[in-house]
């Protein structure tokens, strides 16, 4: 056996990566009925979805599985080899199959078909052979067929298992955008960990409370009040009525504004150019709703209220996104 260069080898891992990520974009130009139909059949399912696949396929089956599952579709993976030893019976009337086979003909998950025809389960086939077995006995198929394999031999699983692999994500993703999954629903299937950390946060746990809060009154002056807001340095103060309820806010913009429009700002009480009926937020919601209330009216601060409408403080972007809120 001849040593390969270094040189060599990095040209061989740059044709790899070529050679997959051509596949996944190949697969574009097989997205269309089938899998609009494969969605509306994973959307009505009233059991689980069952992925079943052998050997590399059955690796990347697992994969799906999983991914479907903590989106929001219950999915198991059944191993097509022992399914026939009885752990067929996971199967009900009311499950939806997806099978994987880059041949379509592989054996052990052929056996697995009387079984699934027998509980008149809808089966979704993916498979780069769109003649064979598994095409013709599928309700959908999948076209996951490549143009060669990454392996240099040809014969080891490797873009196409590339292939499988996006076209499940293809599917989880557009599965769960249809189902109308949420932030907050995927909190609950990542509790822990990186992923589910950030959205585990509830405002109160972020916020800024007691005298770091810019609490001013609506009679104060407006050179008072920026003199406030300079000093707190989170762009914008709230505003007080006499009852110390929230009354409005006074952001950096309503200060540029109101320098824009107003050339002497010396008689003017900020209650007139503030910003009234701001965007608020209560301190036991969770702080990813707090971050998507910014993002959605382009703003960096809220004013956190009881349920008197009291401000018990103040949560800005920057604390959201240094706890890893996203």
């Amino acid at each position: 056996m001849v040593a390969m260069s270094l040189s060599k080898i990095n040209e061989l891992a740059k044709e790899v990566l070529d050679i997959e990520a051509k596949s996944i974009l190949r697969l574009k130009n097989n997205i269309g009925e089938e899998f609009d139909k494969a969605i509306d059949i994973l959307y009505n399912c009233k059991g689980r979805v069952i992925v079943t696949g052998m050997g590399k396929s059955g690796l990347i089956g697992k994969k799906i599985a999983a991914t479907m599952s903590s989106t929001g579709t219950p999915t198991y993976f059944l191993h097509p080899a022992e399914s026939t030893h009885g752990d067929s019976g996971v199967i009900t009337r009311n499950d939806v199959i997806i099978a994987i086979s880059n041949s379509g003909e592989t054996q052990e998950l052929l056996n697995l078909l009387p079984l699934i025809k027998r509980f008149g389960c809808e089966m979704i086939g993916m498979t780069g052979n769109l003649n064979s077995t598994l095409s013709k006995t599928s309700e959908v198929v999948l076209d996951i067929s490549v143009e060669r394999e990454a392996c240099p031999l040809g014969k080891a699983p490797t873009a196409s298992t590339t292939a499988t692999l996006a076209m499940g994500d293809a599917l989880a993703v557009c599965l769960m955008e249809k189902k109308g999954f949420t932030k907050e629903d995927f909190l609950l299937f990542h509790p822990s960990g990186k992923l589910g950390k950030g959205l585990t946060y509830k405002v109160r746990d972020l916020m800024i409370t007691g005298d770091k809060m810019p609490l001013v009154s609506e009679s104060e002056s407006f050179k008072d009040v920026i003199n406030t807001i300079s000093e707190y340095k989170l762009g914008m103060a709230m505003v007080l009525n006499d009852d110390k309820t929230l009354a409005g806010v006074l952001t950096d913009g309503d200060i540029r504004r109101t320098v824009i429009k107003y050339p002497d700002t010396s008689n003017i009480k900020v209650k007139d150019v503030m910003t009234v009926n701001p965007k608020r937020i209560t301190s036991d919601a969770y702080a990813a709703s707090a971050l998507n209330l910014m993002e959605k009216y382009s703003i960096t601060a809220l004013a956190v209220v009881d349920e008197g409408n009291v401000p018990v403080g103040v949560i800005h972007v920057h604390d959201l996104l240094r706890a890893g809120v996203a």
